[in-house]
């Protein structure tokens, strides 16, 4: 994929992804249209992008957020608590509470 990241068992990459989101794609549009792709491998490319931001810079707000639609709280809610990050995976108001 000329370098880029991509979500195992698909061609998209990590920026198709997020220039999906920053479109207004949300998580089941996103399902939807890439039937191949898993909330978890979405989840988890999200938090690579937010995690390598000279990278991704294009789709960052001045908060370090990822710019468009989030998961909501009960899209996130069977994720690891390590992917459960506000503002990158989840809305920053609608975060699952942690298991115990």
């Amino acid at each position: 994929m000329n370098g880029e990241p991509f979500c195992y068992g698909s061609r998209l990459t990590v920026r198709q992804l997020l220039e999906m989101r920053r479109s207004g794609y949300g998580l089941s549009r996103i399902l939807t249209d890439n039937p191949e792709l898993r909330w978890l491998g979405i989840a988890f490319a999200f938090c690579y992008a937010a995690d390598h931001p000279e990278r991704y810079a294009e789709f960052l707000a001045a908060d370090g957020s990822l710019v468009g639609p989030r998961f909501t709280g009960a899209e996130a809610a069977g994720l690891p608590e390590e992917l459960r990050r506000p503002g990158i995976v989840v809305d920053v108001g609608a975060a699952a509470p942690a298991a115990t």
